[in-house]
């Protein structure tokens, strides 16, 4: 029997240490308004310029209410993304929200077709994807950093995301 539907699959052959990232970015104030329109500015001027092993970038909406928007990013492996959130901008970025949130939330989720699947959910108001129905722990040591909780424990220099001044 014919179908009217025209059906489709990707073939990813080409790419046997694919990464799919999700962020999502909580705004929880006014000042969270302003900072999500500043990083949405930063970002897309970073993406720009075409970082090494980024093949696709889309941006989503996640929820009205709180109202979070974010992205998906597709990487050639786990080792080119990483390599971009350890220089800047991303870096400055990020251990700035550390330091001060600035009236947001953020998390991002990670699937790997050969490291499994991590998330991490800092300062959210509310549960979100893989939080919500897996056990959560502290981001502290081995669960400090996508590479600690995807189980890639060989770390470079020591750890960007464990925060400096938190008990």
């Amino acid at each position: 029997m014919h179908s009217p539907v025209n059906r489709n699959t990707a073939d990813l052959t080409d790419y046997p240490d694919l990464v799919v990232i999700y962020f999502g970015l909580e705004v929880q104030s006014l000042q969270g308004m302003m900072t999500t329109l500043r990083l949405g500015r930063a970002i897309d001027a970073a993406l720009r310029q075409r970082p090494d092993g980024l093949l696709r970038h889309e941006l989503m909406l996640f929820g009205l209410f709180p109202f979070q928007i974010g992205m998906r990013q597709y990487w050639r492996n786990f080792e080119a993304m990483e390599a971009w959130s350890r220089i800047l901008p991303h870096r400055e970025w990020w251990e700035s929200f550390l330091h001060q949130p600035r009236g947001i939330g953020l998390w991002h989720e990670i699937y790997t077709q050969q490291h499994g699947i991590e998330g991490i959910y800092d300062n959210m108001s509310r549960k979100k994807g893989l939080s919500r129905f897996a056990p959560l722990h502290p981001a502290r040591g081995r669960w400090s950093s996508a590479r600690g909780r995807l189980g890639k424990l060989n770390h470079k220099d020591g750890d960007m995301n464990e925060p400096v001044n938190n008990p």
